[in-house]
């Protein structure tokens, strides 16, 4: 197996990366509901305003065939930042290696050296991932359901605001 190293995402990553999130849809069956493009992650990653970071597990070649893509949260309890991991894939021929872990790894090493307290992701009910997170010491949520305001729902809230402020 080749060595693996593990770095936060250049610019020229980029193709990849959002390859692979089109891959991580793929295998969450919804591939038609993944819309990133190339242009729109480099804007999150790299833009003026970004506030998306993305580290990714990378062998010999310096070719990323990992990532875990995450940003900023804050606990208002506990006063202090957090991570959120958004998206952790490791692409097929490379799972067993040791890479997502080393990716988990890098966001815990983050975690403590700037004094934030979590790490917080959502994970698909039937992902046989669950065991891979159990090892690593990590625990479903249990008290706390995700919620999602999406689509028309979304827009008629923002036009109640809209009307509000006239």
């Amino acid at each position: 197996m080749s060595p693996l190293t593990i770095r936060p995402a250049r610019r020229d990553d980029v193709p990849a990366v959002v390859a692979m999130v089109h891959e991580l849809a793929t295998f969450e069956r919804e591939p038609e509901s993944c819309l990133l493009t190339e242009e729109q992650l480099d804007t999150a990653l790299f833009g003026a305003q970004s506030a998306l970071f993305a580290h990714v597990a990378v062998g010999e070649d310096d070719a990323p065939y990992g990532v875990a893509l995450w940003f900023l949260n804050f606990s208002t309890w506990e006063g202090v930042h957090g991570i959120y991991l958004e998206d952790l894939y490791v692409r097929p021929q490379h799972r067993g290696s040791g890479a997502g872990e080393a990716l988990v790894a890098e966001l815990a090493r983050i975690c403590v050296e700037r004094g934030y307290r979590r790490i917080d992701w959502m994970m698909l009910d039937w992902n046989p991932a669950a065991d891979f997170y159990a090892r690593l010491g990590a625990a479903p949520s249990r008290n706390w359901w995700p919620y999602r305001l999406t689509g028309s729902a979304l827009g008629r809230l923002a036009e109640r605001a809209s009307a509000d402020r006239r």
